[in-house]
């Protein structure tokens, strides 16, 4: 094991000893021994940064399940490096942040919020690190897992509950989608590796026309689209804000939302090229970009407004990604490649200390609702000196790092205009449009939290506590943030050749030595007077918000789309409890019923479709005297149990029929079969006369049997079914070209899994994956069984 594979690990290692922390230093809080890991990572990581010559890329390989072509390999380039160097980074701020975010009270469970965020940081690390797509996948639904445990760390919050609830159903079932992706891209190639892949399509320009390529695509975009909440399925987003600031400064900012920007650029050089990848992510981002613009103007919560923003942001880099795949065919489209890997560490840097703004005044303030701020500039100057550094970044305004990239965004789609490829020539003039009206928006939503926040008059009336500037705690990292905002915005240059060539390099393979040069001044060109008409039109906006808030679309806060979730969930809840009222009748006799016929219909569909129904009575033993008399005993035994009105003789009667079986074993030459069936059968009898006789008697004892064409045609049709199958079975003896199962089990059971009793080695080895999971469910099951007998209700209170 490398020291890249404990960097993935190391935090899953420290989630252990969390609790220990917890519960053995009580006045000490637990962040304080988390806040050096992802320290330390950061610092091993920065040694990777290439300064004067190029990077090297680092490739470790361990084994994991090698016969299927799963190993946890890992693989460091510099698009890789880019985002571990956020998660760590990034991750350690918000680890300090939280720890004076976050009380050290004896009601708080510091154990559960760090033992989530290490989760969650190893599975961004494993996600971003490896190689093979079936790690990648484990990985990517741990962050899942772990981001909604963050988002429902305040449990006791409804709103909490429903946004964790909401973001796990939309990001696994988004996981999954990309799951099957993965899988047919494994059929194309033969490979889970991800470089396998890159360089099997390199090698094979045919590949294109597959029929599974396509498919493949929209799965992995599927997955990509659901995790960093594009349009339609950005709605989990904003609900997740109820997880608290230093969760929402970490996940939906730096870290989870920018998972499926990282997949699009790893599997650019896969599906780039190809006009469906490009028309699907440009139009998808430059959608979510207006979209998320134009709804954060109508909210009145500061994080909702940061929330809508987020989206905002990743449908812009999402967009320069699909502009930038064009650059496969046309070299004009690189700059948009570029322009997507400065604004993601922009974006970091400028929403995360934004994110921490928030919370500092929902924390020294009681309320993020603008209706009750204002007039806070004098009252928490700090505070304010960093939120309009960030406000003014993302609203791309000279000299702060996002105008740069803003400026490199319009670059881009007026670029993008120029393509002669995939028809763009005939609706490329859609992108600048967009691309303009959304950072209008952009602009004005920006002004409504400077000003409504920070100027106007102070309400102290309004407030739930009386504001004043935060400690030094909260403000150092917001400050360390707001700080690379300066610092990448006067000296962009500094991250060309030590951060962006490298994740450049990684998108676009080809581009070998790539010329990036970042400053402010382009002259008078098309795109200053863009971003002149942005400060213009968007300050009329803001000006005339209330005109705007009268329309329909701002009567709601919440997303009109939510209504679709909200109608789904409500219509498969009441589906999924028709279906099991339907099934779960409390009656034996119709789960009987119903497994019955679903054998029959499954058994019998695989005899029509594979001509499986054969006859051949060579080698048929004659039928002696005596078994024909068990055979009619047991005939008739069976026929008479419906026909016996005292349950009691017919638990008997039902005894007798198990006894007769056992002889038939006996007769058949099956003594361990009979064995255990004569136990079973004596042990079934006892157990049901002592239940019948020491249960209370509840309704008469006599029963009247009554007739049901239905149960006789199930009834008919399963022996039928069994029938057929022991004569198929017989004539697979004689005559059939395929050998039966079982030779194998015979011939691999001591080579392969170095057992001799074959059916243990069937349960164990051959079904082992059967036999975990059924583990599993019943451990499930006890940790249920654990939660409600530790569970203390109050009296009337619900679960």
């Amino acid at each position: 094991m490398s020291t890249l594979h404990l960097l993935v690990l190391a935090p899953f290692i420290m989630a252990i000893f969390v609790p220990f922390f917890y519960k053995g230093f009580r006045r000490i809080h637990t962040g304080w021994f988390v806040l050096a890991l992802p320290l330390l990572l950061f610092i091993y990581l920065l040694r990777f940064i290439p300064i004067g010559e190029p990077l090297q890329v680092v490739k470790e390989t361990m084994d994991w399940v090698p016969s299927l072509g799963i190993g946890f390999n890992i693989y460091l380039d510099g698009l890789s490096l880019l985002f571990a160097l956020l998660i760590t980074g990034i991750g350690t701020l918000v680890v300090l942040y939280s720890i004076f975010y976050i009380a050290n009270k004896k009601d708080e469970p510091l154990n559960n919020f760090y033992v989530y965020l290490l989760m969650f940081m190893g599975a961004m690390l494993g996600v971003v690190l490896s190689d093979n797509l079936i790690v990648i996948y484990v990985f990517w639904e741990l962050t899942s897992l772990a981001s909604s445990l963050l988002i429902a760390y305040w449990f006791h919050k409804e709103k909490s509950r429903y946004g964790a609830q909401k973001s796990m159903l939309i990001t696994v079932t988004g996981g999954f989608a990309m799951l099957a992706g993965f899988c047919l891209l494994y059929i194309m190639t033969g490979t889970f590796s991800i470089q396998g892949i890159i360089s099997f399509f390199a090698e094979s320009g045919a590949i294109f026309n597959e029929a599974l390529f396509l498919p493949a695509m929209i799965l992995i975009l599927l997955g990509a689209f659901t995790k960093s909440a594009q349009f339609p399925f950005h709605i989990w987003l904003p609900d997740a804000m109820e997880a608290p600031t230093p969760v929402s400064a970490y996940l939906h900012s730096a870290t989870m939302v920018k998972a499926g920007i990282y997949l699009v650029a790893r599997f650019t050089p896969v599906f780039g090229g190809t006009p469906e990848w490009f028309w699907i992510i440009t139009s998808f981002g430059l959608l979510t970009l207006i979209w998320g613009s134009i709804s954060a103007i109508r909210q009145v919560d500061l994080k909702a407004i940061l929330a809508f923003s987020t989206i905002s942001q990743l449908g812009l880099i999402m967009a320069l990604l699909g502009l930038g795949s064009a650059s496969f065919i046309d070299n004009v489209a690189e700059v948009a490649i570029i322009a997507a890997i400065f604004h993601l560490i922009n974006h970091a840097t400028f929403k995360g200390s934004l994110f921490m703004v928030v919370g500092i005044v929902d924390h020294e303030t009681g309320t993020r609702d603008i209706r009750k701020l204002g007039g806070l500039m004098a009252i928490m100057p700090i505070t304010f000196t960093i939120s309009i550094i960030g406000i003014a970044s993302m609203a791309g305004l000279p000299p702060f790092n996002g105008f740069l990239s803003k400026e490199m965004f319009f670059t881009g789609v007026l670029e993008a205009t120029t393509l002669n490829i995939f028809n763009v020539q005939t609706l490329g003039f859609i992108f600048p449009i967009v691309a303009w009206i959304a950072s209008v928006f952009t602009f004005a939503y920006c002004m409504i939290m400077f000003f409504k926040t920070f100027t106007g008059k102070y309400q102290p009336e309004k407030l739930e506590k009386k504001a004043h500037e935060a400690p030094i705690g909260l403000l150092i990292s917001p400050i360390v943030l707001a700080s690379l905002v300066v610092i990448f915005g006067l000296f962009p240059n500094m991250l060309s050749y030590t951060i962006i060539e490298p994740a450049m390099q990684s998108v676009l393979p080809y581009v070998s030595d790539p010329y990036i040069n970042i400053y402010h001044w382009h002259g008078f060109n098309a795109e200053l007077f863009m971003t002149i008409g942005v400060v213009l039109f968007g300050t009329v906006v803001f000006l005339n918000l209330k005109r705007w808030q009268e329309t329909t679309f701002f009567l709601h806060e919440r997303d009109p789309l939510n209504r679709f979730y909200d109608g789904g969930l409500e219509g498969l809840v009441a589906g999924s409890q028709r279906v099991t009222n339907l099934q779960l009748t409390g009656l034996l006799r119709d789960y009987f019923a119903y497994m019955m016929v679903f054998m029959i219909l499954l058994l019998g569909w695989t005899f029509f479709r594979y001509d499986a129904v054969a006859f051949n009575f060579v080698d048929v033993s004659e039928i002696s005297p005596y078994l024909w008399i068990i055979t009619l005993a047991l005939i008739a035994a069976t026929i008479s149990v419906p026909f016996i009105q005292h349950r009691v003789t017919a638990i008997i009667v039902v005894g007798v029929i198990g006894f007769l079986i056992a002889l038939l074993f006996v007769v058949f030459r099956a003594p361990d079969l009979a064995l255990t069936q004569l136990l079973v059968e004596t042990v079934m009898v006892v157990l049901f006369l002592l239940c019948f006789y020491h249960l209370p008697e509840l309704r008469k004892e006599s029963f009247k049997a009554r007739f049901k064409m239905t149960n006789l045609i199930i009834s008919v049709g399963m022996g039928a079914i069994v029938t057929l199958i022991a004569f198929s079975a017989h004539a697979a003896r004689h005559g059939l070209s395929f050998e039966p199962i079982s030779q194998y089990f015979v011939e691999n059971s001591v080579p392969l899994a170095g057992g001799y009793n074959m059916v243990n080695v069937i349960l164990v080895d051959f079904r082992g994956l059967d036999t975990m999971l059924e583990v599993l469910v019943l451990g499930v099951a006890a940790l249920g069984i654990v939660a409600l007998i530790k569970l203390k209700m109050k009296e009337g209170q619900d679960i």
